[in-house]
């Protein structure tokens, strides 16, 4: 690249598709941290920006972070142009310059940079009343609820109420009119970074029995907490050993949280006071088997690990009994509520009309996921990334489940829903991504196990956490007033929420 034009005009030339559609199974991938960035832009410097520039400079040939350019070409096929190069294109092949996990190492630092440089989208603190115009439908955003406190689940009754979580520990029952009550007698959770009271889903069969499931966070039974330190300014206060867990009780007609049953927990010496990657989404199959999420605590050799239920999907019987077709069942010393395995921080679970499980996944820099999940199956984190992660040097492994779509830059994709109602026929079928990072509400046409179009609804009104749709077939969101780059809070800091409505216009 170093003193030739042309790399930039060859992708340009070449077939491509969007970034977030997975690439051909590429054989070797990258891992690292800042300092392997920091390499990856020193060998950009040296060999391509004399022609191409840098992000904030222009050179002799097309800028190569440019979003038009990089928004139209997969990693594939920019791959594909730096190996082999293109005859009579002034691009030479840099098979013999740069090894495998080079190039790769260089399209994402190249992604990452151009993100980087791009202006974050204006905060809309209050989008009431908002007209959009999507590709397949005109929509109006209905604030329903203001005032929550970091809300992290979301659950549409019968009756048209909701119930939302908040981070601290409240369960919402949200009216029609957007008036709030606290469920009181909720079980105590531990809140610290991403620790807290996290999703909240209504039995199938809730008209009949009036179970509500709640995933949680607890400290270590019989742990003593020590006496709180002496913190200088902006220090935090240390984690302690905590876990999720998951229970099951009744609202009553007094707005009580009763007859509480307790569904899963680790074995104790599982707890860990790391404050990260909790997973702990919600969902039921539809054979009525409950479902959840627990990511791998920012360490990924539990990923791995099938004696552990950290970096898992679990599958239970809504009593908290164990399905006898679960995959490990029968396999000594797995746990046998593992449904698949090497998972890194699972934030959605969604079934298609089809019975297919849809479920997305937090990458580490980059390498966002959104994969179909196989019981027994094994997706890679700890051995396979498609993100930077210092020990992984790997995008496919033998074995490994790799991603249906993946994004670099992240997005955070937290909750999504595949749409089934008919108050916006045009969308039926699709999948709906919340995304954090990202701030945006993500539409995604899906064709069997395959994603053919995605389409961002709105990116103005913070990180969205997740969604659903109501009694009425409407798709409600929770959204949270932004945190991190930018916003001179870190980034699981506690913020503001609010719950919307997309209202069809004709």
């Amino acid at each position: 690249m170093k003193q030739r034009i042309g790399l930039a005009a060859a992708l340009a030339l070449a077939a491509g598709l969007l970034v977030a559609q997975a690439p051909a199974p590429a054989p070797a991938g990258f891992g690292g941290g800042r300092e392997l960035q920091r390499l990856t832009g020193q060998r950009f410097s040296d060999n391509c920006s004399g022609c191409h520039g840098t992000p904030g400079a222009v050179g002799r040939a097309p800028n190569l972070f440019d979003a038009r350019l990089l928004s139209a070409r997969s990693d594939a096929d920019m791959f594909r142009i730096i190996k082999a190069g293109i005859d009579g294109a002034e691009m030479p092949a840099f098979a013999d310059m740069l090894p495998d996990d080079q190039i790769w190492q260089m399209i994402a630092w190249i992604r990452l940079e151009a993100d980087n440089a791009q202006p974050r989208p204006a905060f809309v603190a209050d989008p009431d009343g908002a007209e959009i115009t999507s590709e397949a439908q005109t929509f109006r955003i209905k604030v329903l609820a203001r005032g929550l406190d970091t809300p992290w689940g979301i659950a549409a009754l019968p009756d048209g109420r909701l119930l939302v979580t908040e981070r601290p520990g409240r369960l919402r029952l949200i009216a029609a009119d957007g008036s709030m009550a606290t469920v009181a007698g909720t079980p105590p959770v531990w809140e610290r970074q991403d620790a807290g009271l996290m999703d909240v889903a209504i039995d199938p069969d809730f008209a009949r029995n009036g179970w509500v499931y709640l995933s949680l966070v607890e400290l270590q039974p019989g742990y003593q907490l020590p006496p709180p330190p002496v913190l200088k300014p902006g220090e935090r206060p240390p984690n302690h050993p905590s876990m999720s867990i998951i229970v099951r009780g009744r609202i009553n007609a007094a707005g009580q949280w009763v007859d509480q049953q307790l569904l899963f927990r680790a074995p104790l010496d599982r707890y860990t006071p790391s404050g990260v990657h909790y997973g702990s989404r919600l969902g039921f199959d539809p054979q009525g088997r409950l479902l959840f999420s627990i990511g791998e605590r920012g360490d990924m050799k539990n990923a791995q690990d099938l004696g552990t239920p950290l970096g898992k999907l679990h599958r239970i019987n809504r009593d908290g009994s164990i399905p006898a077709d679960n995959p490990f069942v029968k396999r000594a010393g797995a746990v046998p509520s593992i449904l698949s395995y090497g998972h890194r921080n699972p934030q959605g679970l969604a079934f298609d009309a089809a019975g297919r499980l849809w479920q997305s996944e937090h990458g580490p820099s980059g390498g966002d996921e959104i994969n179909l999940i196989t019981p027994g199956g094994n997706y890679g984190w700890g051995v396979v990334s498609m993100g930077i992660q210092p020990g992984i040097a790997a995008r496919e492994a033998p074995g490994m489940i790799g991603p249906i779509a993946y994004y670099t830059p992240t997005i955070a994709p937290s909750g999504i829903m595949v749409y089934h109602g008919n108050r916006y026929p045009r969308w039926a079928g699709n999948l709906f991504v919340a995304a954090l990072s990202g701030q945006h509400l993500r539409r995604l046409v899906l064709d069997g196990d395959r994603i053919t179009h995605q389409e961002v609804l709105f990116k103005s009104y913070g990180r969205v956490r997740a969604v659903t749709t109501d009694a009425r077939g409407h798709i409600i969101a929770l959204v949270q007033q932004p945190t991190g780059q930018g916003t001179g809070q870190p980034l699981s800091a506690a913020t503001p929420g609010l719950v919307i409505r997309l209202e069809p216009l004709p």
